[in-house]
C-alpha cells in the first residue's frame, strides 16, 4: 500500500511540474549557450511580476535586452543575473542578446 501511495505521489508531482515558463514561485530561468537563449519562448502570467534568471553558459559575455519590456541586463560570461519584469499586460515581448543579435532571440509571452 506504501508503494502504491508514493508512486502516486510521484506520478502527481511529474504532471505539476512546470515545463518551459514560470513555475510555482514565477522563477523562469534561460540559459544563454553558443550565443542562443534556451528555452526561446517562456509564458509567464500576465499582469504579474515576475523573476528571470538568466544563465551565461558562454565564456563571453552576453546582454540580456528587451525595449517592450525596458530591461537591459549585461550577464559576464559563465555567470548568472537575475532580471524583474511585469508586470506585462497579455502579448508577446521580445527579447535578444544584444552583443549576438543574430542568433539571441526570444520572446516571453505574458497570458
Amino acid at each position: 500500500m506504501r508503494i502504491l501511495l508514493l508512486s502516486f505521489m510521484l506520478a502527481a508531482f511529474a504532471v505539476s511540474a512546470p515545463v518551459g515558463g514560470a513555475s510555482s514561485n514565477d522563477d523562469i530561468v534561460i540559459i544563454i549557450k553558443d550565443h542562443r537563449f534556451t528555452p526561446s519562448e517562456v509564458k509567464v502570467p500576465a499582469n504579474k511580476r515576475v523573476t528571470i534568471t538568466v544563465i551565461n553558459d558562454d565564456v563571453t559575455p552576453e546582454e540580456f535586452e528587451s525595449h517592450p519590456m525596458k530591461v537591459e541586463k549585461v550577464i559576464p560570461g559563465k555567470s548568472k543575473a537575475t532580471v524583474r519584469i511585469g508586470p506585462l499586460k497579455p502579448g508577446r515581448y521580445e527579447f535578444i542578446g544584444e552583443f549576438h543579435e543574430a542568433t539571441a532571440k526570444g520572446v516571453v509571452i505574458a497570458e
